[in-house]
């Protein structure tokens, strides 16, 4: 868990507006912060097996709002990917549905001999 000032510092850095305290690059620099000090505590106690608990929470937490934030603003997402110095393995730009109908047909009508 951070401190008070450690949470306001990130707050301040990451904030989208002035009034900004939850947003979604506010909660993934946060949760990632958390993700370092829980990894950190770790090293020195493997048998800690509440807090990998909370890492692997945490870490499935981040996860969820990073996908959430991609589907929303793909810029915002590079953004953030670029501050925190994260390795994603999430794909950088999403297919909406009509594309993928779309892609589809045309595989279909290409397979399909002509009339003629």
């Amino acid at each position: 868990m951070l401190d008070r000032e450690s949470k306001d510092k990130i707050i301040k850095k990451f904030k989208t507006h002035e009034a900004d305290t939850g947003s979604a690059e506010v909660q993934i620099a946060i949760l990632t912060e958390e993700v370092k000090r829980l990894t950190e505590h770790l090293q020195g106690h493997k048998k800690d097996f509440s807090s990998r608990r909370g890492l692997i929470r945490k870490v499935g937490q981040r996860r969820r709002l990073l996908k959430f934030l991609q589907r929303e603003s793909v810029e915002r997402f590079d953004d953030i990917v670029k501050r925190l110095k994260l390795k994603i393995k999430i794909s950088a730009v999403p297919q909406t549905l009509p594309e993928l109908v779309e892609e589809t047909t045309a595989e279909v009508h290409a397979d399909v001999p002509s009339a003629s």
